[in-house]
């Protein structure tokens, strides 16, 4: 499908399920994909989310303008509005129900934009291998905090977007165009707890071997949870094998699955 978008034309492919929806989900990609490479990697997986209609939006040339100050994404030095792009979608698509938003890598990066500047739009967010941006390489601070339910997921052995933060590797700066420093995948979780007001201390419970699940909740906030997958490289947790340069992929759990849970259950 085509829509316009801040003066661009941009394409996406919606997935409606069978008797209606309760939902919008606005799906991003990583870098050099599409959201047909997406779907495919991840098995058509977000499809059969129940209840919920998928919106896979198509970067620019492959890549979004994410929320990182030393970017260097084709999107970036366009001056693409992928913003724009998120709430046309989500104006021609979501007929009064709730919006939310889930990202991958660069994806994932759009997805933290998303919740900087345009929190008003989505009603929650996961962030799949990817993580907020330090202080200094924040594109987007001083907007008001407008509190929303953030699921992460990241992998300990992530060799594109470390767990423990700080800068990507040289290599994967050049090969992606990106760069400056990170937060930690804890850092990450437990900045937006703290954006939702959030105070208590964090649980950490064991879900399997090689999952633990990490949350932040408190009456009257909205929480905050990651997963932390040892082992896990830069994939998307669930059935479907990644790319082999990619890393491993953790099969205890399954995206989608955990995102229900959290999210709408």
């Amino acid at each position: 499908m085509e829509i316009d978008a801040a003066g661009r034309t941009r394409t996406y492919t919606l997935i409606e399920p069978d008797g209606g929806h309760d939902r919008l989900l606005l799906v991003f990609h990583g870098s050099k994909q599409n959201g047909a490479k997406f779907r495919a990697v991840t098995g058509g997986a977000f499809d059969a989310i129940p209840g919920t209609a998928v919106a896979y939006l198509d970067g620019y040339r492959g890549n979004w303008n994410d929320a990182r100050t030393a970017s260097r994404f084709p999107a970036r030095r366009a001056g693409v509005d992928d913003v724009a792009f998120a709430e046309a979608v989500a104006g021609r698509h979501a007929g009064g129900r709730p919006v939310y938003a889930a990202g991958y890598s660069n994806g994932g990066g759009l997805v933290v934009r998303l919740l900087h500047e345009r929190p008003d739009l989505v009603a929650g967010a996961t962030i799949i291998a990817a993580q907020q941006p330090a202080p200094s390489n924040l594109l987007v601070p001083g907007r008001p905090v407008v509190p929303r339910p953030v699921l992460l997921l990241h992998g300990t052995s992530d060799r594109i977007v470390p767990y423990e933060g700080g800068e990507m590797a040289a290599w994967a700066r050049f090969v992606f165009q990106v760069g400056g420093d990170m937060l930690s995948a804890p850092g990450t979780a437990a900045y937006f707890a703290e954006r939702n007001g959030i105070t208590a201390p964090p649980t950490t419970a064991e879900v399997s071997a090689s999952v633990s699940r990490t949350d932040y909740r408190e009456d009257g906030h909205a929480p905050v949870r990651l997963y932390t997958l040892r082992g896990g490289g830069h994939t998307i947790p669930g059935p479907h094998p990644g790319p082999r340069l990619a890393g491993p992929t953790n099969r205890d759990i399954a995206t989608t699955e955990v995102m229900a849970d959290f999210l709408w259950r």
